[in-house]
């Protein structure tokens, strides 16, 4: 099989590799339809150092092709979604919804990644989701969002308390922030005030519900948020970034008493629990890496009955042999979400 690796930053290669086996009963073999590249793989293609190269990608839609002994709810063909984890969907946190904390279960990529041609699923039974279309569906781009950033975006709204009539401020034009826009907006949110500077994405933004956007960044931005809010800010803020100068930002846009939700992989060290800014004025911090198996059977129906159209933030699409060309453009900011058919 084929698969992508990289070996340090910037070094992106599609290289033969073992193809995957069964190694425990419950596993599954998935033949890859669709994958793509995330912005976080954009934070291993900027900095890794490792010595030894590392598989890369985890976001698939596939076919099954084999199964293990005691998986009963698959079989060969099934087209299915492999969220990001897997999980045995029995353990306290599974059952109580934070699949991402199960007791037994892990990420898949940091054994073989998804972007390539075959991928092996752990505890496939409870892991992977059947999808009720064909390989040709239209609709696979936004069904493929659910195996993460579309998740992530709801994730980042839930953990926030965004409700009806709730105002909100998403910092970051990512895919992340735009799918937390269209989450706020699914979950009742009146104002959503969207933070980026790119026309493009911002547009979209306005798509998918944002009622304002701001393009200024640090204390100019705060200030616009302020001024949208009656001085006061909003009570939640969806921090969609990961980088400090985004969590000050959102420090600043946020009203005392208010929740900051964070799901941008943090690429700093200190936390600003201690800030006296937030202990002071009473401000909720949380946020954290999604729960995204947990969130696809709520999210998936409005895909499947054309409710939202998540899959828009793809505006390209590539082949395996084109994957360095990929994540240059993705970078480079000359793409927002890369999609890849092997």
């Amino acid at each position: 099989m084929r698969a992508t690796l990289i070996y340090g930053p910037g070094d992106v290669r599609v290289e033969e590799a073992a193809d995957p086996v069964i190694e425990q009963p419950t596993d599954a073999i998935v033949r890859v339809v669709l994958s793509c590249v995330c912005g976080g793989d954009l934070h291993s293609y900027r900095s890794w150092a490792n010595g030894e190269p590392k598989r890369m990608g985890h976001e698939v839609i596939g076919a099954v092709e084999e199964t293990g002994a005691d998986v009963r709810l698959l079989k060969r063909g099934d087209l299915v979604l492999a969220p990001f984890t897997y999980q045995d969907g029995t353990c306290p946190f599974c059952r109580a919804g934070r699949s991402t904390s199960c007791v037994n279960g892990g990420y898949w990529s940091r054994f073989n990644g998804g972007q390539g041609e075959l991928v092996r699923i752990p505890l496939a039974d409870t892991s992977l989701f059947q999808l009720p279309v064909g390989e040709d569906s239209e609709l696979l781009p936004s069904l493929l969002t659910l195996s993460d950033v579309y998740g992530t975006g709801f994730h980042a709204a839930l953990k926030g308390g965004v409700t009806y009539g709730s105002r909100v401020t998403v910092i970051g034009d990512g895919a992340v922030g735009l799918l937390a826009v269209l989450s706020a907006k699914q979950l009742g949110a009146e104002q959503i005030i969207l933070m980026g500077r790119h026309a493009a994405r911002t547009e979209l933004g306005r798509t998918f519900g944002a009622t304002d956007i701001i393009t200024e960044r640090g204390a100019e931005g705060v200030s616009r948020v302020r001024e949208l809010t009656g001085g006061l800010g909003t009570e939640i803020v969806l921090e969609a970034v990961g980088h400090m100068p985004a969590s000050e930002q959102a420090i600043g846009a946020v009203r005392s008493d208010g929740t900051i939700s964070r799901v941008g992989v943090p690429q700093y060290e200190q936390v600003p629990v201690g800030n006296a800014s937030l202990f002071d004025r009473n401000i909720t911090l949380t946020g954290g890496v999604a729960h995204v198996a947990s969130y696809v059977k709520r999210l998936m129906p409005a895909i499947l009955d054309g409710t939202v159209n998540p899959g828009l933030v793809f505006d390209r699409t590539i082949n395996l042999d084109e994957m360095a060309e990929g994540y240059r453009a993705m970078d480079a900011r000359e793409a927002l979400k890369v999609l890849v058919r092997p």
